[in-house]
């Protein structure tokens, strides 16, 4: 935690407005996690069980790859931000899309063998 408390102290706006991005980013997680626990619940009712179990699992090993890779986007737009340099790219965009098009596709063939 050091490191954000070195350089300039940013604009408050910039400060707030990459706290935001981090809390939608944990609001993703959570709702992933919730979406994981509600799969599981109804994993039983499903025909090859099984599916429902490990898209469950996905679920919430996803939600917790986003809970982290949010909290070091949140610390390296900071940092960034203190040092004056540019910020950095965001790495979860790509992975969450895929991510959403894989649940989708496997929510489908679910829906479709129940």
């Amino acid at each position: 935690m050091n490191e954000v408390q070195e350089g300039r102290e940013p604009d408050y706006r910039f400060t707030l407005a990459n706290e935001r991005t981090y809390l939608a980013w944990m609001r993703t997680a959570m709702a992933l996690l919730a979406a994981s626990v509600l799969l599981h619940q109804f994993a039983g009712h499903m025909k090859p069980a099984v599916l429902g179990l490990v898209l469950s699992a996905c679920l919430a090993f996803a939600s917790g790859v986003i809970a982290v890779g949010a909290l070091w986007q949140w610390r390296q737009c900071q940092l960034a931000m203190r040092m004056d340099q540019p910020l950095p790219s965001p790495l979860l965009l790509k992975p969450l899309s895929y991510l959403v098009v894989a649940m989708s596709v496997a929510t489908l063939i679910l829906s479709l063998l129940t």
